[in-house]
């Protein structure tokens, strides 16, 4: 989730920020327990055969996703990420934004799932319905929980550039220069990350 999700947040106003990650994470969470959780208890109990396929076609995505990114970097083609020119309508370019998380993200939370449901794929029913909602709902959690304070990091950095101290001036200096470099290393990370866990579960 995290390896995405920044991105889907660039070429908004500060005050946007926040509202944007609850909205994404909130539709996640959805996915994970409106949609996710109970096919998930439904293969595992009627067709457990089906969780490896799935498994592999996750594999599969992350893995496209990860090479799509990578030639983007080499000078491919984008693919909707990249903000040429000022937004117009911004309602409409937030939902635009926040749909193309929340669509992302499910696949990504298919994947989660799959890999928690095949830890406990030997327990009765009720218990993997349990695991499958706690592992959920913790990694929504923590992941954009992070992914808040990620964003947020440069807003607080010019907070403490602000302040009389010459120590808080120096921190929130640093911050506002470091966090264009974090973010751009969190994404080389993720997209690494990306090809790592999806091609890792098709040799596994």
């Amino acid at each position: 989730d995290a390896a995405v999700t920044p991105s889907y947040v660039t070429g908004f106003t500060p005050d946007r920020e926040l509202p944007v990650i609850f909205r994404i994470a909130r539709g996640s969470l959805r996915n994970k327990l409106l949609f996710l959780l109970p096919i998930a208890l439904i293969l595992s109990e009627f067709l457990p055969g089906a969780v490896v396929p799935l498994l592999m076609l996750g594999g599969l995505y992350l893995s496209f996703e990860g090479a799509e990114k990578v030639m983007e970097k080499l000078g491919g083609d984008k693919h909707g990420e990249t903000i040429d020119g000022p937004v117009g309508d911004v309602a409409a370019f937030e939902r635009q934004r926040v749909a193309g998380a929340v669509r992302t993200d499910f696949i990504l939370s298919a994947e989660i799932m799959a890999i928690a449901l095949a830890d406990v794929a030997d327990k009765p029913l009720w218990e993997r319905g349990v695991v499958l909602a706690i592992v959920g709902i913790g990694i929504t959690v923590l992941v954009y929980g992070v992914v808040g304070l990620i964003v947020k990091m440069d807003d607080f950095g010019l907070h403490l550039a602000r302040r009389p101290s010459q120590l808080a001036q120096a921190i929130g200096r640093g911050l506002v220069k470091g966090m264009p470099v974090v973010m751009r290393a969190l994404s080389l990370v993720g997209t690494a990350a990306m090809i790592w866990v999806g091609g890792g579960i098709l040799v596994h």
